[in-house]
């Protein structure tokens, strides 16, 4: 993929973001905050039937152009083409999500995230893991509880791959272990077929949507239910009950610029073939 396509006075405006333009730590910090609470997470165009494409220019028209947004491949191929612009050092890495599951559960790689070389160390950033991408950079340590502006997290060596937990309530508990070598984009492009067409994966049968909010807290939509969840561990859920409630819901408290056609259609095919329980462990 070439980065020299990439638009960067139109990602900074769509993030909203007018600070220094400078690498450094602090910069890196306010970029992943702004992005994240401005582009949210979610894998709506599988269940219209369009896997997602990874070249930039494609990733440049739907998530900054088309005001729509994406899952972790998506998500962070296009925060790395923003921080490649400034000038940051980049290794793309890949993590085995354990979220909801043994902490040295056997799983396979299917999420992208980045590490940054700073002068202070090795940062982990991550712009597209859902209810718990954290909100700012992390010195890739282990044993080092660190503040964002969201959760505690902290990661701890499993094995030889760095495992990160957020604090949730009093508790510390698993998201993924971080795989320690450099990645190729072709095998995003296998993680991104599988994850985009496998008839077992959520994505093709659910609505799926995260993003922080204000004030610590934290949105989700997993099919009808929508749950508000607060750094206290307390969580408002509401469930969803006509298309007009879709609408308001994806384009305004997660701000997808979607057509009542494309909604509609994803409700149908939630309708027909969504989990009918509880959200997927990953997405609660």
């Amino acid at each position: 993929m070439s980065e020299g396509r990439f638009d960067q006075q139109a990602w900074l405006a769509r993030i909203g973001y007018r600070g220094s333009l400078q690498p450094t730590i602090a910069t890196l910090n306010a970029l992943v905050s702004a992005h994240a609470h401005t582009i949210a997470y979610e894998s709506l165009d599988i269940m219209l039937g369009r896997t997602p494409r990874l070249d930039l220019p494609s990733l440049q028209r739907k998530m900054i152009e088309g005001g729509r947004g994406g899952y972790c491949l998506e998500q962070n191929m296009l925060f790395r083409a923003g921080l490649r612009s400034l000038g940051y050092t980049i290794t793309s890495l890949q993590g085995r999500v354990v979220r909801g599951m043994a902490i040295d559960a056997p799983r396979p790689a299917i999420h992208m995230l980045l590490k940054v070389d700073m002068p202070e160390g090795p940062y982990l950033a991550d712009v597209g893991f859902g209810n718990l991408a954290p909100t700012s950079a992390l010195l890739l340590r282990p044993g080092v509880e660190q503040d964002t502006p969201h959760e505690q997290m902290r990661f701890i060596d499993v094995g030889g791959e760095l495992t990160l937990q957020a604090k949730l309530s009093d508790a510390w508990e698993h998201i993924y272990r971080v795989i320690p070598y450099a990645r190729y984009d072709s095998e995003y492009e296998i993680t991104n077929w599988y994850t985009g067409t496998h008839p077992d994966a959520p994505y093709r049968s659910n609505i799926i949507v995260a993003k922080p909010g204000p004030n610590r807290t934290r949105i989700t939509m997993f099919n009808r239910r929508v749950t508000v969840r607060y750094p206290t561990g307390a969580a408002e859920r509401r469930h969803l009950t006509d298309d007009a409630q879709f609408r308001t819901v994806l384009r305004e408290e997660f701000g997808l610029r979607m057509t009542d056609a494309e909604i509609r259609n994803c409700v149908d095919v939630m309708e027909r073939k969504g989990e009918k329980g509880a959200p997927h462990p990953f997405f609660t």
